[in-house]
């Protein structure tokens, strides 16, 4: 594992194959059995590491070389893993975008992207061609599936070429060569491609492994289609679940739960908003499960009550475990929920923050003054003292390096640290850290609202309005020019709260406010239907959507 002598992320495959080459890598969902209940088809850890090296040598056959940067627009499943592999094994470099980031940011990304390699399922070619995807620089194309009138090839007719027992070596590659380009949710302007290199990959491998103790032979149901790589080279079997991967927050809760009943499952990822929904359902038909070890949340802040809920119908010893980190840094802190609900949770309903834990083993994590202006170069001057709120900054083997063509944001997000060597990344998020050596994250950056008296951070503000019974979420915005915002707070209700008492519910939200410092000066609410968020989390608020939305109210 990563005793193995490539810096290769690929190499954990062929090693777990040695390993245990009869263990199940993947089960896959089929449609329905006679008893109408879900059937799975199955591949070994042997099975997957010839497939994909079978594929290795096809892809290669029509071009697809090392370093060639290559679309991969195909859904969880057993190509989806076998291609990904095989584009590693190669040195190629996947692009990965997030089908539910939008056509328009999709087009926008895959033009900075500059691909010369286009991977996907008919309806993503079909896409590629009416949009003009990657048209001036795709020369490649391959079809999984049926093709139609686009050309190229079928992964079927390359395939048919190559020996059922093709072997394929591994490229050799440095642990700073560029593995993949994955691009970011865009929760804050555009999506951005974060240059991945196969020495984060393998740095995050290790990490997941020693921050969560998990063993081969482990069972993951991986319900965001980027954590079901890390299951294969973890020596996980990976259960795909039945469910649509743009929209985790209209999950089946049903189907989850029957898979984790089937297969056993010991781990599971999922974003706040499926978790919240699972442990709804779970809660009202008094739901046990008892094999998982350890759920993973992460994308936005998880509150405490959805929290509560899950970990009701886990084992005494089981927990939700809550990583903070971003595409560009993951994993940077880590805290369960036994802490969380014992702890914390009271000071985030204070207006403290959300306690996202201590940093992980080899990151260095510094918080420092807040300036939206780039850094050059790193000076301990920047830092911060405890409990001070600043910009959260971080170094270490998982932190990418830049964004690929984005000169101005690599500049806006790192600092170089030439006296240490390596560079700090700035999140983009504000915190600070405790005297416990834990941290807070106050919400991002670019959120903050700066009245003419003080400086409003999101999270903490919005913590002490969620806790009235009838609010589901809340979102502070600054309406005006910066230095003079007047701050405004959004408003979401439970469903079915009765809206005929909207005015009780602002008195008594103005009463809430008025008892803590960080909320007296917030007087202005708004009740909003339903807040637009990003499909993939169902969690990050659009709040620059809301501040328009609320600009015109007021108006």
């Amino acid at each position: 594992m990563s005793q193995t002598v490539f810096a290769n992320v690929a190499a954990h495959l062929p090693e777990m194959a040695r390993l245990q080459p009869d263990t199940p890598a993947i089960f896959i969902p089929q449609g329905l059995d006679s008893q109408q209940q879900t059937s799975y088809t199955q591949y070994t850890f042997a099975e997957l590491d010839l497939e994909s090296s079978r594929m290795a040598s096809a892809l290669e056959s029509i071009g697809i070389s090392r370093g060639v940067r290559t679309v991969l627009m195909v859904p969880p499943g057993f190509e989806f893993f076998s291609l990904t592999f095989a584009l590693f094994k190669i040195g190629a470099v996947p692009v990965l975008v997030d089908p539910g980031m939008g056509v328009k940011n999709l087009k926008t990304c895959l033009a900075e992207a500059q691909p010369e390699a286009f991977i996907g399922i008919p309806k993503a070619h079909l896409a590629r061609v009416l949009l003009g995807w990657g048209k001036p620089t795709v020369k490649t194309l391959m079809t999984v599936g049926r093709r139609l009138f686009w050309g190229g090839s079928t992964l079927e007719e390359i395939l048919a070429k190559v020996p059922k027992d093709q072997q394929y070596v591994t490229a050799d590659t440095s642990a700073d060569e560029t593995a993949a380009i994955l691009f970011t949710s865009g929760s804050t302007g555009v999506p951005k491609g974060a240059i991945y290199s196969h020495g984060n990959f393998s740095a995050q491998v290790d990490l997941m492994r020693q921050v969560y103790d998990i063993r081969p032979g482990e069972i993951d149901l991986p319900t965001f289609p980027l954590f079901a790589l890390f299951a294969p080279a973890l020596g996980m079997t990976s259960v795909v679940p039945e469910m649509d991967f743009t929209r985790p927050a209209d999950v089946d809760p049903v189907k989850i739960i029957a898979a984790i009943e089937k297969f056993q499952i010991t781990t599971m990822f999922g974003s706040p908003a499926l978790i919240n929904r699972v442990g709804r359902y779970g809660e009202a038909q008094g739901v046990k499960l008892p094999s998982l070890k350890r759920a993973i949340s992460a994308g936005a802040p998880v509150p405490a009550a959805v929290l509560e809920r899950f970990t009701k119908m886990l084992s005494p010893e089981a927990q939700v475990f809550t990583p903070y980190g971003a595409t560009e840094a993951l994993p940077v802190c880590s805290i369960g929920s036994t802490e969380i609900l014992s702890d914390t949770r009271h000071a985030t309903d204070q207006g403290r923050g959300v306690c996202v834990g201590k940093p992980v083993p080899g990151i260095d994590l510094e918080i420092i003054t807040i300036s939206d202006q780039p850094i050059a170069t790193w000076d301990e001057s920047l830092t911060l003292g405890t409990d001070e709120i600043g910009e959260i900054v971080v170094k270490g083997p998982q932190v990418t390096q830049g964004y690929f063509n984005r000169a101005e944001s690599t500049a806006l997000g790192k600092i170089a640290d030439p006296d240490h060597g390596g560079f700090y990344h700035r999140m983009g998020d504000l915190g600070y850290r405790d005297k416990q050596g834990r941290i807070w994250f106050c919400g991002r950056k670019a959120h903050r609202v700066e009245t003419a008296e003080e400086t409003l951070f999101t999270i903490p503000c919005e913590a002490v309005f969620n806790t009235h019974q009838a609010v589901f979420r809340t979102a502070l915005i600054g309406i005006g020019e910066s230095g003079q915002q007047r701050p405004v707070l959004c408003v979401e209700l439970e469903k079915g709260a009765d809206t005929s008492a909207l005015a009780k519910v602002h008195q008594e939200l103005l009463a809430i406010g008025a008892e803590h410092e960080v909320t007296r000066n917030i007087k202005t609410f708004l009740f909003h239907p339903e807040f637009p968020v990003d499909i993939r989390h169902n969690a990050k608020i659009f709040r620059e959507k809301l501040a328009l939305w609320a600009t015109e109210k007021l108006a």
